[in-house]
């Protein structure tokens, strides 16, 4: 992404002064970071001012939001602090100390433009405009923190004894921002009362490449049908597992396969998924998404 695509629009006003001049500010601070990461002699300096700049004045600035949040009695202020405190307390500091480790790889800074930017963009032109009616929320059906965390720490401990691996949670609430290539597995299930329960299970191509790589101890650097078929065998053991978190097996699996993007983000459209976490494995970015309750039809 290039610093000139980060401009400020009029159509990302929520009509709240104070709030919109910090949003155009949010803009422009991540224009100018973007064009200074697209220079590699100022990239690791401009990571770090980057990580500062949303350590402080973002936090400050959600802590305005809320205020005015608390002011107008929204109804949506508890999910809505939670997207702060999930970008506060998870997503910021594992993105820190990713380019940290890393010594600010190129992946790990394309992790944290394409995570930030991301969340930028899709925050401000949904939740933040939803608080003055002008769009409608999309973190509608949110679980509590306790059932997440459940949750969270079910995937760590099946991604560790799956793979040995020691995975972070990046965010636990995932709303479908880019971290770099990816393949994407789409698995759907029919409920006994006849609803639909739609899971992806996303991974940064790199991860995959390695870690089946290591599997068969042959080097891999590019993706064919040969990977791809080891990818739905991954996500069908995933699932298995993970599925006893859902009682999944009481379901019928009605549908699976590889899938692209934009189908992928159509799981996000219109209400995004009750259950959307982010992982960093070390090796690279795993994301697990589920919707339930979706009537087939």
């Amino acid at each position: 992404m290039r610093g000139n695509e980060i401009i400020w629009n009029d159509k990302f006003c929520i009509g709240v002064d104070e709030i919109d001049q910090a949003h155009q500010k949010l803009f422009s601070m991540m224009r100018k970071l973007v064009n200074l990461i697209e220079d590699s002699k100022s990239a690791e300096w401009a990571c770090r001012e980057g990580i500062k700049f949303f350590k402080n004045y973002v936090i400050y600035h959600f802590e305005s939001e809320e205020n005015y949040m608390r002011s107008i009695k929204y109804d949506g202020y508890d999910a809505h602090k939670r997207l702060h405190d999930n970008m506060k307390y998870n997503t910021i500091p594992a993105l820190e100390q990713e380019l940290e480790k890393s010594r600010y790889s190129l992946e790990a800074i394309q992790h944290f433009l394409g995570i930030c930017l991301g969340w930028l963009n899709g925050h401000i032109m949904i939740e933040d405009r939803a608080i003055t009616g002008i769009v409608s929320k999309k973190w509608v059906s949110s679980p509590g923190d306790d059932e997440i965390s459940g949750l969270k720490n079910a995937i760590i401990h099946i991604m560790s004894d799956m793979f040995c691996m020691d995975t972070k949670i990046v965010s636990e609430r995932y709303g479908g921002e880019d971290f770099g290539k990816r393949l994407c597995y789409e698995m759907v299930y029919l409920t006994q009362k006849g609803e639909k329960e739609q899971i992806f299970l996303v991974y940064e191509e790199r991860l995959v490449l390695t870690t089946i790589g290591e599997l068969i101890n042959i080097p891999l650097d590019r993706v064919d049908q040969t990977l791809l078929y080891a990818v739905s065998q991954i996500s069908e053991q995933l699932v298995k597992h993970i599925g006893l978190y859902f009682t999944l097996d009481t379901c019928q699996l009605i549908q699976e396969g590889m899938q692209n993007n934009e189908t992928f983000h159509q799981m996000f459209a219109e209400e995004f998924p009750y259950y959307s976490l982010l992982f960093d494995t070390g090796i690279g970015y795993f994301a697990f998404c589920f919707q339930k309750q979706k009537h087939i039809g």
